[in-house]
């Protein structure tokens, strides 16, 4: 089992040598979460030369998305915003990697394991395929033309949230998808849902009852863990990748109240080097400082 992560900045983590196997070149990867279990990760990782891989199969469901650089999968190269997945066990091509590429790496049910071969392993639903994507080719789809996203107490969907479905498994529900927050977009109720959610901020930022997301920041999030609400940023909007286990379904709470109250004993106004309690505090690292960033202050 993963830990609840909630909220971290990427800036707080160690890079740490990339586990790759059967591959030429290095890379190193920051641990976003990780699951001592079975291995199941999510991953920043960035190559810090050329790098090269042939073909095999994977012990996990595996994907892969471009933040920066060049990854040539078999005969397609991809660009930032660039993105591959493949199911354990089903053949992966040949993986080319310029030097100074940086990609998000996930990986589920299953280790770092990669066997080179020509073919898929036998074990491998038929409907389970390799999928190959320029996302940003795709176009935006808004919430209100039938993506599966954010919908009000009434059913009517939220405005100013838009789509991009990079993958869903057929059988599962597991699914990707980039998302995109117009500037000063909300979502009111606090909400909790039956699945796993992750998110990892790619631009913009966003408000929320942990804390504030910007370029960088992510969180991993166990099922029924009560959420929100959201506010984007008033200027810049918001985009993030999220993923979930299974199809989200939002289970709303509204008027929500969190209440902490009682007597100051031993701080308060009458003790000048104290400061009051907080319910949560997002992780940060003793050398960056406070939980804040320059670029949405």
């Amino acid at each position: 089992m993963r830990p609840h992560v909630e909220l971290i900045d990427e800036r707080d983590l160690i890079w740490h040598p990339a586990e790759f196997r059967h591959a030429t070149g290095t890379a190193e990867q920051l641990n976003l979460s990780y699951d001592e279990e079975d291995g199941s990760a999510s991953l920043k990782v960035r190559f810090t030369s050329d790098w090269t891989r042939p073909a095999g199969t994977h012990q996990a469901d595996t994907e892969w998305y471009v933040l920066s650089g060049s990854v040539t999968i078999g005969d397609t190269t991809l660009g930032p915003e660039g993105y591959w997945t493949t199911p354990a066990g089903v053949l992966t091509p040949p993986v080319t990697v310029t030097a100074g590429t940086e990609i998000l790496l996930f990986r589920e049910y299953g280790d770092w394991t990669f066997e080179p071969g020509d073919r898929d392993r036998p074990t491998v639903r038929e409907d389970q395929k390799l999928v190959v994507l320029d996302s940003s080719a795709m176009p935006w789809i808004d919430v209100k033309d039938g993506s599966p996203m954010r919908f009000d107490l009434g059913g009517t969907p939220v405005p100013g949230l838009y789509i991009k479905l990079l993958h869903r498994d057929a059988k599962t529900g597991f699914y990707t998808r980039l998302i995109k927050a117009k500037p000063g977009w909300r979502e009111e109720p606090m909400a909790h849902h039956p699945c796993t959610e992750e998110s990892y901020c790619l631009d913009g930022a966003f408000d929320y009852n942990y804390g504030k997301m910007w370029p960088g920041t992510y969180f991993w999030r166990p099922a029924l863990i009560r959420h929100g609400d959201f506010t984007a940023d008033p200027e810049h909007g918001c985009t993030w990748l999220l993923r979930s286990d299974s199809d989200l379904v939002d289970w709303y709470t509204d008027n929500a109240r969190v209440v902490m109250q009682g007597e100051a004993t031993n701080w308060g106004p009458d003790h000048p080097n104290t400061v009051g309690p907080r319910f949560v505090e997002p992780v940060r690292s003793r050398s960056i400082g406070p939980w804040q960033d320059p670029s949405y202050q």
